[in-house]
């Protein structure tokens, strides 16, 4: 049986003796180096031409795109984008919008996903159903009535327009974190649960000490998707943020565009990318696995 599974294991497109062969091998590796420098290419391309135009005179980007700096690096394009377009209050802007955004997502995502997974009310799987439901309605259908709602509060009849709070408060009416959170809560081992609610943990504790602490892959997951939606989204925050002194760098750039040097531009759209790829390395690992491979073991 060993053998067979060993030998079931090891087919392919090539056989073992031509893989063993050294100029297989060669192939092989010349291969994949190709296959990894065009990804490369095409995933860091993008990033790493607008590091060097950032700090690339107009003319030269304009004339020589591909040219490594023919006339000098001009390291001043970055201090005039953070001070002279006042590109620090709108990256000030956004950090705030989406700092709220990743806190009200993970509050609803993870209560909800707890109430759901683990405390199971008894029309829980009706509620369920009725928060996937949301999933299949547009997000363009739902942005008037979502404005009227920012615009008068229901019973306390506040005013959330041009406010922090309208821009990054309906985040946390998304179905998705809550089924992701849900689904990762499932998988968590029950003996555990049950062993703690057999030594007197209350549902507060229960949520706080013991299963919080073993579902730190999916707060990672959901932390990325509510930093990065909330960072790029455009349509909502025009909409709520009508004073441009609050608006976030997703609108303020685009309207700046016109009226602003190639080289400032480019020095201002690579630090309004810096803190969304810092955030995604530091949170890598958590990402690329998922958050849903099932309980974290020990």
């Amino acid at each position: 049986m060993s053998a067979r599974r060993s030998a079931a294991e090891s087919r392919g497109i090539t056989s073992e003796y031509e893989r063993g062969r050294p100029l297989f091998k060669v192939g092989r590796t010349l291969l994949n180096g190709l296959v990894l420098l065009f990804l490369v290419l095409v995933c860091l391309g993008p990033i790493l031409w607008l590091a060097k135009s950032a700090i690339t005179p107009t003319q030269d980007t304009l004339r020589h795109p591909l040219e490594l700096w023919p006339n000098g690096v001009d390291w001043a394009n970055l201090r005039t984008a953070w001070v002279d377009i006042d590109l620090k209050l709108y990256f000030w802007n956004t950090v705030v919008i989406a700092f709220g955004s990743w806190a009200v997502q993970m509050l609803v995502a993870v209560t909800g996903g707890y109430a759901l997974s683990i405390l199971r009310p008894r029309y829980g799987r009706v509620l369920y159903g009725l928060v996937l439901a949301t999933m299949f309605v547009p997000a363009v259908v739902l942005l008037v009535p979502l404005y009227l709602t920012v615009l008068d509060m229901p019973f306390t009849h506040w005013n959330l327009v041009n406010t922090y709070w309208g821009a990054f408060l309906p985040a946390g009416a998304s179905a998705f974190n809550i089924a992701l959170v849900k689904r990762f809560f499932d998988n968590l081992p029950r003996e555990v649960i049950q062993a703690a609610r057999v030594d007197g943990c209350g549902d507060f504790r229960l949520f706080w000490y013991v299963v919080l602490p073993m579902s730190r892959p999916v707060l990672g997951v959901v932390s990325v998707f509510a930093v990065l939606a909330a960072w790029k989204d455009f349509i909502w925050p025009l909409v709520v943020l009508p004073d441009p002194a609050k608006q976030p760098l997703s609108v303020r750039l685009p309207r700046l565009a016109g009226v602003t040097e190639l080289d400032v531009m480019m020095a201002a759209l690579l630090i309004s990318c810096a803190l969304p790829i810092a955030f995604f390395l530091v949170f890598q690992r958590l990402f690329l696995r998922g958050g849903l491979d099932g309980a974290v073991k020990g």
